[in-house]
């Protein structure tokens, strides 16, 4: 199965975001894929953090979710939509990771669990204030054709806490979704390091879509948007800017990973 993963400079405007999103799908679709992956914040990137709540949606209905699942049936591909709000409260959303078949049908959603904060006394960010965290690891089946892969979800800081990829490896998945955001601080230092290591000692792809560059609100984002195998070796990587990066899941890499080092019937705990 070809996977991609589209990065995007999202501004604080929607309908500009959703047209950026889906030049990108468009594209990658183009190109041969058959599950894309969005960043997370696809759609909004905000003056400010409560501009999200503005921006919220009930479960199953509002135009991000409406344009997701449009966009995955005017492609015949898997969807996997980034982030966007969810209403929660009239104070805090969910940041949730919708997933849209090829027929245009929701197939599964996660709430992200881990909320980003962070301090050095220049930046400072809390997600708390806004977000409800989730509770649930998902996982999902994603067919095309004869294949199947296993796809697990996580967004962003999930990354940093590889119990959550431990959650998800029963029973083992073929992919691991990673939609981010990474601030340009932290990412140059930890992004690519922390991506790898959830590949390796998961024996599977990961494929990492990324807010790339810097945004109007003054906020400036990693980027790196990554497909890495199952060895940890980094396939395809787009440094920054708008784009997409591409690349085959290979079952027979996956195999051959798990068979010559067979770390994941070595766990013991």
């Amino acid at each position: 199965m070809k996977i991609a993963a589209v990065q995007m400079v999202s501004t604080p405007d929607w309908a500009r975001n959703a047209e950026a999103a889906a030049h990108a799908v468009g594209q990658a679709a183009a190109a041969g894929a058959q599950l894309v992956l969005l960043p997370e914040y696809f759609c909004i990137l905000g003056q400010r953090d409560t501009d999200k709540l503005a921006l919220a949606e009930p479960q199953g209905q509002g135009p991000m979710q409406h344009f997701l699942a449009a966009t995955a049936r005017r492609h015949g591909l898997w969807l996997v939509g980034g982030t966007l709000p969810i209403r929660h409260t009239a104070t805090q959303a969910l940041n949730r990771c919708c997933v849209f078949a090829p027929d245009g049908s929701e197939a599964t959603h996660y709430d992200k669990i881990h909320l980003f904060g962070f301090d050095n006394g220049k930046e400072r960010y809390d997600e708390g204030r806004t977000l409800q965290a989730g509770t649930q690891p998902v996982s999902f089946d994603a067919a095309v054709g004869n294949e199947t892969l296993r796809v697990g979800l996580s967004i962003c800081y999930d990354l940093r806490f590889p119990e959550l990829y431990r959650a998800l490896m029963n029973p083992p998945c073929d992919l691991l979704c990673v939609p981010a955001a990474f601030t340009h601080t932290t990412g140059a230092k930890h992004w690519e390091v922390l991506l790898r290591a959830r590949a390796i000692e998961n024996q599977c792809y990961v494929l990492a879509s990324a807010q790339g560059g810097k945004h109007e609100n003054g906020r400036r984002t990693w980027g790196h948007s990554m497909i890495i195998d199952p060895w940890g070796e980094v396939i395809d990587v787009l440094p920054e800017g708008v784009g997409f990066v591409i690349a085959d899941v290979s079952r027979e890499r996956i195999d051959q990973v798990r068979a010559q080092l067979p770390a994941l019937q070595h766990r013991r705990l």
